[in-house]
Formats: C-alpha cells, structure tokens, sequence
C-alpha cells in the first residue's frame, strides 16, 4: 500500500512540473508578445506607407491626405500642447504612415512625423487619439581611417566608408598647419575619430580624437585634449597648439586660380602689373572668413577694380583684404571687431572680375606679402602641467594606429 501511494505521489510531483515548465513558458511567450518597442507600438503590425511634407502643407492637410477622418483629426491637433509645433513643420520632412485592416477596411493607425534623424513625433490617429515625441538611441562609436590622396581628400576618405562629415572635421584641425589647397598625391591622413550613429546609419562625427598628416618624412600629428575650463584643443605632440594666429585660407574647398606674383596679365585690361594677392575661385555666395581676430578698417565698394572690399587690421603688423565680394555679412561695416573664422562676406563677381572669386591679401607693416608662404605664429600652447598625460594620449593613439 505505502509503495502504491509513493508512486502515485511521484506520479502527481512530475505531472505538477510539467504543468508549471510549460506555463512558464507560456507566460513568457505572453510576456514577449505584449512587449511594446520604444517607439511606443509594434511598426510590424501594420502597413507602411512613407511620405513627405508637400510645400505649404499644414497638419491637417497632411493627415487628412493620410486619410484620417476630420472629426477625429480636430480632436488630435487640440492635444498638440508644447509637444508639436506645426508651424515648424519643413518641406519635405519624412513622414510615415501605419495602416492596419485590408484594402477594403484601411484604416490609419499611427503618423510618424520626422524632426530629425533622432527625433520623431508620433500621432495616434484611431481610438484614443494623442502623441508623443520618441528620441532614437543615438551610440557613440570609435573608428580609425587611413587613406593615401589619389584624387582628393574628399574622394578618397568617402570611398573608403567614412562619413563626409570627417573631411570638413580634418580641414579644421589643419586649417592652421596643412594647405589643403595643395595637397598632392600620396599624401597621408591617418586619424581615429568618434562617430554617432542611430539605427544603424552614421549621423555625425562627435570629434576627431588623433589625427596624422604625412608628405614624405614630414608629419604634422595632431592630439585632442580637453583643458578644464577652456574645452577641447588640438596640440602636437611637443604641446604646440595647432591653432595660429591666422587661418591658412579664408574659404574653404575650392582652388587657387591665381597666385601672388610682380608680374601678371590681366584678364581684362591686358595690362602687365604686379598681383600681389592669391585669387581663390570659388561658387558665387561662398562664405568668406576672417583670417584672423581683428577690427575692420575698411567695407564699401573701392574705384580701382576690387569692387566690394573688406579690410581687416589684425595687429601692429598684418592687415588682410578680401576683394570682389558679393555682398557683406550682417553687421559688418567699419570699426566691427571680428574673430578668426567669422563669416564677414560672400564671393562675388564685382567690379574687374571675370567670375566668382575672392582675391585674398595680406600686408606685414604695410608691405604686400603672399598669402600662401605667410607663417603664422603659433596660438597659446598646452600648460606644461598636462604634458605628461598629452605624452600618453599619443603613445596610445600611436599604438592604435599601428594596430596594436
């Protein structure tokens, strides 16, 4: 009798365990199933259709060509509040719409409006109607790049998978120290950069961490340190800072179509006179940057050919020019102080000209120098203090760079 009841009771315990594994696993499948994506509902359930702002458009016109009814549409934009300003809805912003039931029952479920890369506004069109604004998860990822110039800097870093975003990065740290106007073939960037990317597409470059230059057996390396209280800054690895005094060009990314000389044919007059400056060509409407801090000694339209003119004095000793501007930046007129990289004027066309382009220009002590072979002194350089951890920062970077 005590064996029959033993094995009734073991019986009872191992069907008792099957019960509970198998409504374990029930209620996680449940769990599972119930789970709602950050975005706030399953975009897999529904029927997708993507679109974009038309011009003109409003919130109501845009939903109702969604084909949310009117009435439920009124009831909807009443609940903006501060989470969706329509009028700062742009043309041709994403939009994408989410439809449940079939051709004969299509019902507008959600709107998914797109801000930005990271940010969206989504609008619950069917039952309780409202929105939300959902922020993408943004990751920071740290990447290397090394690439040998053929074509040119832009060409051959994007061909290679980085963003287009890194070259614009790489002519600020070098602006100082690298004419990107003359690099030629077989140059070398090397560089380890921080990138945001967001649903699996590169957003933007956070920064450049350690980047390389090399023509031959000349380097020119540059390392991001961050100084309390005065943010991040670009030395060598002797602590010079990499800013100058004066940027190495007032525009960016185009070509030098004449350079300084005592001699040269005008393309207008046909006169031989000296061209004691460096014309860039360059698209109408490019912005055009001061050189360097300064206060501005002259902006108006001068009678000797340079049209609309900038003239900058930026210390005891150098004065820049900047001639045949399309127009002036807001605020710009005579007695303004400037900074160095601030936008002051637009390429133009004016008066002897025979296209779009600035004529740059550069007096020490009164003298007509050339821009190009001008050297600027060196900005403040790294608090010897922080030496010894810029001295570890290189070694590391160094290291990863050579892959190890």
């Amino acid at each position: 009798m005590l064996k029959k009841i033993i094995h009734f009771l073991g019986i009872l315990i191992f069907t008792c365990s099957i019960y509970s594994c198998n409504n374990h696993s029930d209620n996680k499948r449940n769990e599972e199933s119930e789970t709602i994506p950050p975005i706030g509902f399953r975009t897999t359930d529904y029927e997708l259709y993507t679109t974009s702002v038309k011009r003109n458009e409003t919130l109501p016109a845009l939903l109702k060509r969604l084909g949310m009814p009117s009435d439920s549409m009124g009831v909807l934009v009443s609940k903006l509040d501060t989470l969706f300003n329509p009028r700062r809805m742009k043309i041709g912003q994403k939009v994408e719409a989410y439809y449940s039931g079939d051709s004969l029952t299509h019902r507008l479920e959600y709107a998914v409006y797109s801000h930005s890369k990271t940010k969206v506004t989504v609008f619950k069109c069917a039952d309780s109607l409202y929105l939300w604004n959902y922020i993408k998860p943004v990751e920071h990822q740290q990447r290397k790049a090394d690439v040998v110039i053929n074509n040119s800097l832009w060409a051959d870093l994007t061909a290679q998978g980085a963003p287009a975003q890194l070259v614009i990065e790489l002519a600020d740290i070098y602006a100082w120290t690298v004419n990107f106007f003359g690099l030629q073939k077989g140059d070398r960037f090397q560089t380890i950069y921080t990138q945001s990317v967001c649903e699996g597409e590169v957003i933007g470059v956070d920064h450049v961490d350690f980047c390389k230059y090399s023509r031959g057996d000349d380097q020119v390396c540059a390392i991001r340190f961050d100084i309390p209280g005065k943010g991040d800054k670009y030395f060598n690895p002797q602590g010079e800072n990499l800013r100058k005094a004066f940027l190495k060009a007032p525009l960016k990314f185009t070509r030098v179509s004449s350079k300084f000389t005592m001699r040269r044919k005008h393309p207008i007059t046909g006169q031989v006179r000296p061209h004691t400056g460096v014309d860039y060509a360059a698209p109408m409407g490019t912005p055009v940057v001061a050189l360097g801090d300064g206060v501005v000694t002259f902006a108006g339209w001068t009678n000797n050919g340079g049209g609309n003119m900038i003239k900058i004095q930026h210390n005891s000793v150098y004065n820049t020019g900047y001639l045949h501007l399309k127009g002036f930046a807001n605020g710009i007129k005579k007695g303004k102080r400037v900074t160095q990289g601030q936008v002051i004027g637009y390429v133009g066309s004016t008066g002897r000209s025979t296209g779009p382009h600035l004529d740059f220009r550069v007096w020490k002590n009164g003298t007509p120098i050339d821009p190009l072979a001008m050297k600027s002194p060196a900005a403040e350089p790294l608090p010897s203090q922080y030496k010894p951890q810029l001295d570890s920062l290189f070694t590391t970077y160094s290291n990863m760079l050579n892959g190890d």
